[in-house]
Order: C-alpha cells, then sequence, then structure tokens
C-alpha cells in the first residue's frame, strides 16, 4: 500500500515544469546518453543536462561550426530543436545576458549555456571547448604563414567563403528569428527595426537591445509602480559603445604585457558581434602599436573567416605573427578571460529570478533584437563580401541550397572554398 503522504511520481519522460514547457502541458524529455543512465532534458528550473554531452558538443560546434554570429542559430537548433537538451527560456536568457554584456555574442552564449547547466565548471568547459579547435586550427595557419611569407590562398578562400558564410548567417538569423518570435508581431517588430539599425551603423548597439527589452516589458509585463512614475534611467547616446578612438594606457615595455593589457581591454569594453570588434583591433594593431601592417591585420581577418569557431580568434592569428606560439596564447586568454567573467557574475541574478514575469518579458524583448542584429550582420558583411557577380553567385547559391536542401554548413564551406582556389586567380588576372 502506498503512503498517501507521498506525492506521486509524474510519469518517466515527461517534464512536469510550466516555465519550461511553456505553460503548454507535460512536454517529452530528450535522452542526453546512453551511457550512466538516461538524462532528462535541461529546463530553466529542472535537471541538468551534464556536463559532458553539452561539452561535445561545444567542442564539435568550435571544430565545424561557421559564420560567428551565425553559431547563436545552430546552437538553438542543436540544443533546443532537436536535442532538446535546454529549455527554450533557458536559451533565450542565455542570449539576452550575451547582449547586453560586452563581448561576442557566440562565446557569451555558449558560457552562459555551460554556468545554466552545471555552474562555474560548465561555464569552463564550454567556453573552452568552444574556442579550443578554432584556436589549435589558427595558430596552426599562422604557422604556415610565418613560415611560408603569406598564403595566397588565404585571400582565394576569403574571396568564396566570405560569400558563404553571409548566406549561413542570413538562414541562421532566420530561422531563429522563426523559433523565438513565433507570429508575435511586437518581436517581429523589434527585429525589423533593429536588422535596420545594425544594417544602417554597421555595429551592434547595446542600448537597443537594452530599449528592445524595456519595450516588451512595459508592454507585456508592467510593474504597478509604473502607472505612478517613470523611473528611467537616462543612458547618454553611445555611453554603452566603446569608442575606436586611441586609448593612450601605460603599459610594460614588454610585447606580451602590452598585448595582454590591450586585448583584455578589447575583451571588456567592445559590445556586439565578434565582426564588430575589428575596428578596434584595426585602430590598436596597425595604427597605435604597429603590432602588423595593414595587409597582414585584413589577412588575419581573412582567417578567421575562413576557419570555424568564433570570429574573434583571430586574435590569435595576430598574436601569433607578434610573439609565436606565447604571443597566440597570451592573446586568445585575455580576450576572452573577460567575456567568461562578465557573463558569469550576472549570470546568478538571472537563474534566480527567472521566474518574474518583467525579467521574462525584457528577456524576450532582447532576443527579438538579436535576432534582428544577426540578420543585419548578414547584411553588413553581405556588401563586403559579394564584391563581383562570381561572389553574389555563390552568396545566392549558398541560400538556396541552405534553405532547399538543408545542406551541412561545413559542405557548403568546403564548395565555396574549392571555387575560391579556382576563380580568385581567374578574377585576378582579369
Amino acid at each position: 500500500m502506498s503512503d498517501p503522504s507521498v506525492p506521486p511520481r509524474p510519469a518517466s519522460g515527461v517534464n512536469r515544469d510550466p516555465v519550461a514547457s511553456g505553460n503548454r502541458g507535460p512536454q517529452p524529455v530528450a535522452l542526453a546518453g546512453k551511457s550512466g543512465g538516461a538524462t532528462e532534458g535541461a529546463s530553466s528550473a529542472g535537471a541538468p543536462v551534464g556536463l559532458w554531452p553539452l561539452t561535445f558538443y561545444f567542442l564539435r560546434l568550435g571544430a565545424l561550426g561557421f559564420g560567428g554570429v551565425a553559431l547563436v542559430g545552430m546552437m538553438y537548433r542543436d540544443l533546443v530543436e532537436r536535442r532538446r537538451l535546454v529549455a527554450e527560456p533557458e536559451f533565450k536568457f542565455a542570449v539576452a545576458l550575451a547582449q547586453i554584456m560586452p563581448g561576442p555574442l557566440a562565446a557569451q552564449v555558449a558560457i552562459a549555456l555551460g554556468y545554466f547547466q552545471t555552474g562555474l565548471v560548465g561555464a569552463i568547459a564550454a567556453g573552452l571547448a568552444f574556442v579550443l579547435p578554432s584556436f589549435v586550427i589558427v595558430v596552426g595557419l599562422a604557422a604556415l604563414y610565418v613560415a611560408y611569407g603569406g598564403l595566397w590562398w588565404v585571400q582565394a578562400l576569403f574571396y568564396s567563403v566570405s560569400a558563404a558564410v553571409v548566406a549561413i548567417i542570413a538562414v541562421a538569423a532566420y530561422r531563429l528569428a522563426r523559433a523565438t518570435n513565433k507570429r508575435d508581431p511586437l518581436m517581429w517588430g523589434i527585429f525589423a527595426g533593429l536588422l535596420v539599425v545594425t544594417a544602417w551603423v554597421r555595429a551592434e548597439l547595446a542600448e537597443f537591445f537594452i530599449m528592445a527589452g524595456l519595450l516588451v516589458l512595459v508592454v507585456r509585463a508592467r510593474p504597478r509602480w509604473l502607472d505612478i512614475r517613470l523611473p528611467f534611467l537616462a543612458l547618454p547616446a553611445g555611453s554603452l559603445v566603446l569608442s575606436t578612438a586611441p586609448m593612450v594606457v601605460q603599459v610594460a615595455p614588454d610585447a606580451l604585457v602590452q598585448m595582454g593589457l590591450f586585448f583584455a581591454k578589447a575583451g571588456a569594453f567592445v559590445f556586439g558581434s565578434g565582426l564588430a570588434i575589428i575596428p578596434f583591433l584595426y585602430q590598436g594593431v596597425v595604427q597605435q602599436f604597429g603590432w602588423l601592417d595593414e595587409r597582414q591585420f585584413l589577412d588575419a581577418v581573412a582567417i578567421a573567416m575562413i576557419t570555424p569557431g568564433p570570429v574573434l580568434i583571430t586574435v590569435a592569428f595576430i598574436g601569433y605573427l607578434v610573439a609565436g606560439l606565447p604571443g597566440a596564447a597570451v592573446s586568445a586568454f585575455a580576450i576572452f578571460s573577460p567575456v567568461y567573467l562578465l557573463t558569469i557574475l550576472p549570470a546568478p541574478w538571472l537563474r534566480r529570478h527567472r521566474d518574474n514575469v518583467q525579467l521574462k518579458a525584457f528577456v524576450d524583448g532582447a532576443t527579438a533584437a538579436a535576432t534582428g542584429a544577426i540578420a543585419g550582420a548578414a547584411v553588413v558583411l553581405g556588401q563586403r563580401a559579394l564584391v563581383d557577380l562570381p561572389t553574389a553567385a555563390i552568396g545566392l547559391a549558398g541560400l538556396g541550397v541552405l534553405v532547399r536542401f538543408r545542406l551541412p554548413e561545413p559542405l557548403l564551406v568546403l564548395a565555396a572554398g574549392a571555387l575560391g582556389l579556382v576563380i580568385w586567380p581567374l578574377a585576378r588576372g582579369a
């Protein structure tokens, strides 16, 4: 006979958490692995999925994922829709946190998801797994670059792969927006607004993500005190975006110390995607310190675009050219350390207040703004990458095969790279 004081257990394989299921009733739970027993899918308030499934996923994404900000859309597709390792509310919290804090979007989302699942250890594991594969690849290419005095095929690959990356980002932005905004006209309005703003100013401005979150909060979950008074904090225009004007910093003459301080500053104060940090890096690396000439810097950006993982890994290439392997390690550590700290510091507060209706509304608005900014990044990159008829054809063809045949992104990048090796010498000769 069962003890009437003990509540009945829910049926196996069913998630009863109303927050994770969006108040739609019991939801099926995915299995995270076969060894060590089944693991229930994570929810914003339920059992974590575990350290290793998420770590191995980010290791694979860091080795095979292209497109920078497009990686956020891939995370949603893989972790939320297909594998159901992460609940949608938790993913939105990670995106919102990444957007309102400085640093590259994709790396911050990976770190935040790792923290929400398994705490500080998960954040470290997810961040390292996401960055390490691209770091190894970029350092290897930098060694070849130094040994052979430049690599002509880097420009050939950049010529075609960047066009394919435009298609990858555009499709990822659309799919992420369709999944998170659903049929909500307010969210799609925010999406359209941030797309236009990002494409117009060619930057991702943190003020607009905050404004989008506050807009949804006021419309959907207005606090009672707001009906009496409006104590909004006045933010001066541009206060959350670091200027690219030269900043004089007193540093030690040692190159490693100087690089560490510069890249730490870049990681701590520049908002937006990895592409948003390129002008700041150019100002410091080429103009202020003279570590690289303009051709070398463009090659460094090209390497970041044609290799998997976050675009920000270009700093490892720069560091290697300046001071070898120690320079690459110091540069990468310096730029990603502030990103890690600025992601995990506010994360506990977000996790404690995840059921707050005002916070949920703010997160929905910030997420909608993020999808619009990713789409705007595709427009900005398209203006730089689609420079002639062949690159436009590669971009359109990539868009078609991704939408129609759902071709895996690495295969598209390989095909585009092969075309570039053939077309670029011909186009240059013409």
